[in-house]
């Protein structure tokens, strides 16, 4: 039982991209006006002929090829998504006939913008016990379907994308690579942050929602440094869930973590929910932000209002 490691990541954003100038042309609203309340420049946009499991399989395809494994080396394959339209097939098993797995297991976790960091936390615990030997964990979100554009407190929010990153157990002698997860969740603040209705729609208490990330998350990442071992300051980077510009500097700045990287990928991309993790992760991967084998911390937050934390080694 030596635990397991992130060996992979990758990740995918649609092609249109919808800036704030777009955005002022649709709603009351000013490029001046979401930079200063969200910090967001831009977003990408799916288009209807763009499911979330193509989203998904496009950056799980990705991962794989950066882990150097073909889809048949993968028994288990989990997505983080709050958006998927359909009930079954469920996206997880949509994703593996995409990419031609012959018998993975394939579950769906929907703990909205805290997927990501619940689904990591379950391949884990999947590897540790022996249920799984290499697990595919993808976070992937179509937001635009679920929200409102005549909205401009939310329409100015969301994005499209996905993120994937490949966990294996570590090498006999090497310490885990994915820390132990600290998750929970407020249930009477649940109305918070909502998808509810037919058609569904995002819709969120703003205010309440500020309060709570940036007064009463701070010691619970810390808390997730403390069980993975590992004081803030050692942080090489910070990924939390990209909801607002406004929320990630002030947590990062409560978390004490002084030398490492922030993930600002909310200021390209949107809030992508479960997404958003996997997504600025990979990102930092790919322009060497971050090196092989320094310690990252995950953390999402959000719908529910559930969190979930662990603090990794960068694969």
């Amino acid at each position: 039982m030596n635990g397991s490691r992130v060996t992979a990541v990758g990740h995918y954003q649609p092609a249109k991209v919808l800036t704030n100038e777009d955005l002022a042309g649709m709603v009351d609203t000013s490029d001046e006006w979401i930079r200063t309340r969200v910090g967001i420049r831009t977003r990408h946009i799916a288009g209807a002929d763009e499911p979330v499991d193509e989203l998904a399989a496009h950056a799980a395809a990705k991962a794989l090829a950066a882990a150097g494994l073909a889809p048949g080396d993968i028994d288990l394959v989990l997505v983080a998504t709050c958006t998927t339209v359909d009930r079954s097939p469920n996206t997880a098993a949509r994703v593996a006939a995409r990419l031609g797995m012959p018998q993975p297991a394939a579950m769906d976790v929907n703990v909205v913008c805290a997927g990501f960091t619940h689904a990591l936390a379950t391949a884990d615990h999947a590897v540790r016990a022996g249920a799984a030997n290499r697990a595919l964990v993808i976070g992937a979100e179509k937001m635009s379907d679920v929200t409102d554009w005549a909205d401009r407190t939310t329409c100015v929010l969301v994005g499209d994308g996905a993120g994937a990153a490949v966990v294996e157990a570590c090498p006999a002698g090497e310490g885990p690579g994915i820390g132990p997860v600290l998750w929970g969740s407020v249930p009477e603040m649940g109305h918070a942050v909502r998808i509810e209705g037919t058609p569904a729609r995002f819709a969120q208490e703003g205010q309440s929602v500020y309060r709570w990330a940036t007064t009463q998350l701070p010691p619970i990442a810390r808390r997730v440094c403390e069980r993975a071992g590992i004081a803030p300051e050692e942080l090489a980077a910070v990924v939390l869930h990209q909801a607002n510009l406004r929320i990630i500097e002030p947590l990062a700045e409560k978390l004490g973590a002084v030398n490492a990287v922030v993930a600002r990928d909310v200021t390209e991309s949107g809030n992508t929910s479960a997404a958003s993790i996997p997504l600025a992760l990979s990102k930092l991967v790919e322009r060497g932000e971050i090196s092989s084998g320094e310690p990252v911390l995950l953390f999402g937050f959000g719908g529910n209002l559930s969190y979930a934390g662990q603090v990794i080694r960068c694969p």
